[in-house]
């Protein structure tokens, strides 16, 4: 789970792709057509945190429809789930991404991510680093 913990929300929507599940409070990126899909451990150009979920058993799963997202902004911060060792000598690091609502504290190749708090050893606050404004990682 991705929530944001400081900056003003901007909810806006966008498609959603179809045949595909989104986690509620998970990062999302622009899937070059308008919408937004899923992050995962490759993606860069971040829009935002979704703000609800669509199962597979959502009446939306099998459509092209619109779904919430907290679009993120420079000086936003969140607090993420993190798997990996994840201690307070994270504070001031890059990381990447398991997947969408997790952060790999074990990576550091795309740095997705940046730690500017320790929570718990699963838990931090993170500034989102690549968003699609401002994408300074690779994205393969």
């Amino acid at each position: 789970m991705i929530k944001r913990v400081s900056g003003c929300p901007n909810i806006e929507r966008y498609t959603n792709a179809i045949s595909t599940v989104y986690a509620n409070n998970a990062l999302v990126y622009a899937d070059g057509s308008g919408g937004v899909i899923p992050a995962d451990s490759t993606s860069g150009n971040h829009i935002g945190i979704t703000k609800e979920a669509i199962a597979a058993t959502d009446p939306r799963y099998a459509v092209a429809g619109k779904i919430s997202v907290d679009v993120i902004d420079d000086n936003d911060i969140f607090e993420a789930d993190v798997s990996g060792t994840f201690t307070t000598a994270c504070v001031g690091n890059f990381y990447d991404l398991v997947d969408s609502d997790t952060v790999n504290a074990a990576a550091t190749s795309k740095k997705v991510v940046l730690c500017v708090g320790y929570i718990s050893s699963t838990k931090g606050l993170f500034k989102i680093n690549a968003r699609a404004t401002v994408v300074d990682v690779a994205t393969t």
